[in-house]
């Protein structure tokens, strides 16, 4: 689609989503809260049925910004109005660090702010959310065919594990940047096995090193509203409201009949005739349940919150992505390409597990690294997250008030485990080796952070420089034990007529980055609410399940 009738179409899209702002009904067929990697999918794939009316509600504002739409920009969008800005309460293992923790706030939500990278997560990821929820639905070989329906890939044919012509454009940079390349080439040295890409056989098995896949098309980002909404929005039958925070979910008994919503400064009512789907992420996802009235009894009674559905997993089971930031002063200034991360890693600490528990992204800039840690950045450099790809601390999640306004306390509990301060010294000492390779000689000028350090000051390093990969998830996990939130069609266990559908269903987060399997949880949940209500169903059908 050339530029005027890509102009004109989002001048027709936009026309028609102010009608229908000033025309909001008091009921649609489907409300679907938050507008980001999930949201975005099961919003789109309901509203392809024209007969079926949607409404789907974003706390944050469009996505009409440079920010979003330029690669390089996308650092700028931190700490700003796009990102909800939480920050954990003071970690005892971090020597009383409280660590940032970026969300997406906005049309697209994490993947407006993000830097882009596709990451599929591991064949032993998918099979584990199968035998957590007892479901053969939501195993790899069945994942696989979502992935095909979901994909555009523009790399090598892989008519198992790749597809194309879907929604979602991925492809790796044309030419990347000498740091990219020096890295992958220095992985292989060390005997890590480097593939063409890190989603296809590199995730089957103890993992590898890889130029990344990016969701960037002509030098723009792409964000999933942007691939999955944003071509709906002259559809009569799609309403989509920005600057709509969802306080709580309206309850008739048991039963989910709708959400209420502050819109403009005032509190409004909206039902849903079929089902209400919250999108929210992991954390406003909980704090939303809660609430309402659905969560840990002696969490909603210290708040005066009447129990409508006791479930002790709310909020629990936190986990995150745990990184450390490596770094190296360049001989002279480099060029960023993408996003800044063009290459990427998992490895494995021990030959012994069926998966990798490291996780090394690349960024093609120095990332200033947390005032404790008194390491000074470089003008000019990189730097390697050394990250815990399987991290086994595992948080939770309190109220600090029954309101919409009570800020919610958000207790990362990172580091608390002994087997993840091991697997952080190892992954530091990877990531090292692999930055001072030869390599990276005509490149590199010296090793700013960790450097050299005995196990006491590498213990220092790690607990005042680690940060977080901003991919919150597994507060309102998926599974058939007392912790579990939902069953495997993501209904809230107990509520009717109320499912969950983003990261926050895990039952353990997922190997790299989180975008991609939170599409894939959109789709699967589409797909289940469609079945559940006699809809035609999205995409290749029984593809998906093959």
């Amino acid at each position: 689609m050339d530029t005027h009738r890509t102009r004109a179409a989002h001048d027709i899209g936009a026309a028609n989503q102010n009608a229908l702002r000033r025309t909001l009904r008091a009921e649609y067929d489907f409300i679907v809260c938050g507008a980001g990697s999930s949201g975005s999918v099961v919003a789109a794939r309901l509203a392809e049925q024209p007969e079926v009316s949607v409404l789907l509600l974003e706390a944050g504002g469009d996505d009409r910004a440079e920010t979003v739409d330029i690669p390089a920009m996308w650092p700028l969008n931190l700490g700003s109005a796009r990102d909800w800005g939480f920050s954990g309460q003071p970690s005892p293992a971090l020597g009383g660090r409280r660590l940032p923790l970026s969300m997406g706030k906005g049309l697209g939500g994490g993947s407006s702010i993000n830097v882009m990278v596709w990451a599929r997560g591991h064949r032993e990821d998918w099979d584990h959310f199968a035998s957590e929820s007892g479901d053969l639905a939501w195993g790899y070989q069945s994942v696989l065919g979502y992935y095909r329906r979901i994909e555009d890939w523009q790399g090598a044919p892989d008519g198992r594990r790749r597809g194309t012509g879907g929604p979602v454009h991925v492809e790796q940079p044309a030419a990347p940047q000498p740091a990219a390349r020096a890295m992958v080439e220095a992985a292989g040295h060390m005997g890590i096995p480097v593939f063409d890409s890190p989603n296809g056989r590199m995730m089957e098995g103890p993992g590898g090193a890889a130029i990344a896949e990016l969701r960037i098309r002509e030098g723009r980002r792409q964000s999933v509203f942007h691939s999955y909404v944003h071509p709906l929005l002259h559809r009569p039958n799609l309403t989509v409201l920005t600057g709509a925070l969802v306080t709580r979910v309206v309850m008739e008994g048991a039963s989910a009949v709708g959400v209420e919503v502050l819109l403009d400064g005032t509190l409004r009512e909206v039902r849903a005739r079929c089902e209400t789907i919250l999108s929210l992420g992991a954390v406003q996802t909980p704090k939303v349940l809660m609430q309402s009235g659905i969560g840990p009894e002696d969490e909603l009674g210290r708040h005066g919150i009447r129990t409508i559905q006791a479930l002790a997993g709310v909020g629990r089971n936190h986990q995150d992505h745990l990184a450390f930031g490596c770094t190296w002063a360049y001989r002279k200034a480099e060029e960023v390409g993408g996003g800044g991360c063009e290459a990427t890693l998992y490895w494995q600490s021990d030959s012994r597990l069926r998966k990798p528990d490291i996780l090394q992204c690349q960024l093609e800039f120095p990332v200033p690294a947390p005032v404790e840690a008194g390491i000074e950045t470089p003008e000019h450099g990189w730097t390697m997250f050394a990250g815990l790809a399987q991290p086994k601390s595992r948080g939770r999640l309190r109220l600090s008030g029954p309101n919409a306004g009570d800020p919610i306390l958000i207790e990362p509990n990172s580091l608390s485990e002994p087997e993840d301060v091991a697997t952080a010294f190892a992954a530091v000492e990877m990531c090292r080796e692999i930055g001072n390779h030869q390599a990276f000689a005509p490149l590199v000028r010296q090793e700013v952070a960790p450097g050299s350090r005995d196990r006491r000051e590498m213990a220092d390093f790690l607990r005042n420089s680690a940060v977080t990969y901003w991919h919150q998830s597994c507060t309102a996990k998926m599974g058939r034990d007392e912790m579990s939130v939902v069953d495997h069609e993501l209904r809230v266990y107990g509520i009717e007529r109320l499912r969950i559908a983003d990261a926050s269903i895990m039952p353990r987060i997922t190997v790299g980055n989180t975008m991609a399997p939170c599409v894939v949880i959109g789709e699967r949940a589409a797909d289940m609410i469609g079945r559940r209500h006699g809809l035609a169903q999205a995409g290749t059908g029984a593809d998906a399940v093959s």
